[in-house]
């Protein structure tokens, strides 16, 4: 008898542990995992620093530009998102030639060119971005150009020193690039990083390497010429 009273006991306790367990579940089921960021808008805007790929990496060919546009950040998972932009992206080339030609006598003759390849496209760059922490992120992806327009200019100094006085002279041209001579459509291929620094403003990092030829038309036996770009810059997401 005291069997069956202990395995009653037993089997009532079971029965009462198992519905305290399930009316548990049902007023505290299990936390909802955080729900993914809303997609957002933004603008950005910064630097670009850039050069052709026949050049060596050197301060004395870097172009100085900008790029500036708008951005939507489309959250796909806590870790990834998708971020298309479309940008204002000024592009190009620098060439700095420094020489120094002693003639007879005690003249001195110095030269000095530095001529600047300025490139003007309308990109759309397509960024995966991956989040390692809640600010920081890497990112890549395409990025698509169209070429607007461009301009070639030079500006050369040569001094011409004689006894001990020297004479400067300078000259300037410049001239606008034919469209016919250029690639209108460019792809290239983007890789950063970046960080937010507040909800709001975030800074990011960015090199594009260039995979088409600018040129419309390749001259035979010559080496692909590209576009290599580095930028910096700030977003505001709204």
């Amino acid at each position: 008898m005291k069997k069956l009273f202990l395995g009653l006991a037993v089997a009532a306790g079971m029965m009462t542990f198992a519905q305290e367990t399930q009316e548990t579940k049902t007023v505290n089921p299990e936390p909802v995992k955080k729900e993914k960021q809303p997609i957002r808008f933004g603008i950005k805007a910064g630097g670009n620093s850039s050069y052709f790929s026949e050049q060596k990496l050197s301060l004395n060919n870097q172009k100085i530009g900008f790029h500036a546009g708008v951005l939507v950040n489309i959250p796909l998972s806590q870790k990834f998102s998708l971020q298309p932009e479309v940008l204002y992206n000024q592009l190009g080339a620098r060439n700095v030639i420094s020489s120094t030609d002693v003639t007879t006598g005690d003249t001195n003759i110095k030269t000095k060119s530095d001529y600047k390849t300025t490139m003007n496209y309308i990109s759309v760059p397509l960024m995966v971005q991956m989040r390692p922490t809640e600010r920081f992120y890497v990112e890549a992806g395409p990025e698509f150009s169209y070429f607007i327009n461009g301009k070639n200019s030079g500006n050369s100094t040569i001094s011409t020193t004689t006894g001990g006085v020297t004479t400067t002279q300078s000259v300037t041209n410049s001239e606008d690039i034919n469209k016919d001579d250029i690639n209108k459509f460019n792809l290239g291929l983007g890789l950063g990083l970046g960080y937010d620094i507040t909800d709001n403003i975030g800074i990011n990092a960015r090199y594009i390497n260039s995979l088409t030829d600018m040129r419309n038309h390749k001259p035979e036996g010559t080496n692909p010429l590209n576009h290599r770009t580095f930028q910096l810059g700030l977003n505001y997401k709204f």
